[in-house]
């Protein structure tokens, strides 16, 4: 597995390199380009970047590593991530609401939990139709840190759920399934795992369980005894 770890990275960075050399070259003759033809490279250029988004969810599935690891609030953490999508499910006409119990902490990355859960959360908005709701909550279970992300878009059937997380499986028409693939590395990489529950016509449950750190436990400089 770190063979193929360090060969995906290596692949991705040297890929991602003639990548930038292209696309700066198509924004110098898109500058001396006709105006009927801008489009063309507009295009071209979105592509690119589409390109480039795919090898760095490669290299994040890749080399996982979180250098910084702290202890989190998870009430602060989806404050961050609700101001972030709220325009978002706005432009789709739906509703998101998020809701948390205070003091809940468990260690991990806050810059790799917000790409996981916003994933998530982005993959709820486009699956539910206007005027549809995602409902977002953690809570204390079983000296665990829960996160729910609930939505009552179209759901999936049984063999859709098993192979989510499967590289270029996706339920969306341009949907690579990268996403949800580095989203489960992720939160295996911070000690947590994922379930899924879903039905056709019903919506989607995604419910994500990290060891809690506990009050009376954490010294004055944020580590655990």
């Amino acid at each position: 597995m770190k063979i193929i770890s360090d060969l995906a990275a290596s692949v991705a960075h040297e890929v991602r390199n003639p990548l930038q050399v292209t696309r700066g070259f198509l924004q110098l003759l898109a500058g001396r380009a006709e105006e009927k033809n801008k489009p063309y490279f507009d295009l071209a250029s979105n592509e690119l970047d589409r390109a480039s988004d795919i090898i760095t969810d490669f290299l994040t599935f890749a080399k996982p590593e979180i250098d910084t690891i702290r202890l989190l609030n998870i009430s602060e953490e989806l404050k961050k991530i609700e101001a972030m999508m709220m325009p978002m499910v706005a432009m789709h006409g739906g509703i998101l609401h998020f809701s948390s119990q205070d003091n809940l902490y468990f260690y991990g990355n806050s810059s790799k939990l917000k790409q996981a859960l916003i994933n998530i959360i982005k993959n709820s908005i486009e699956a539910i139709e206007p005027d549809g709701r995602i409902e977002v909550k953690a809570q204390s279970e079983h000296d665990q840190v829960v996160v729910q992300i609930t939505d009552n878009g179209v759901g999936m059937d049984e063999e859709e759920v098993s192979k989510l997380g499967v590289p270029f499986f996706s339920t969306k028409s341009k949907g690579t399934g990268l996403g949800l693939m580095v989203t489960f590395r992720i939160i295996e990489v911070m000690n947590g795992t994922i379930k899924i529950r879903s039905a056709k016509g019903k919506g989607t449950e995604f419910t994500i369980r990290f060891p809690q750190v506990y009050q009376d436990e954490i010294l004055p400089d944020g580590i655990s005894l």
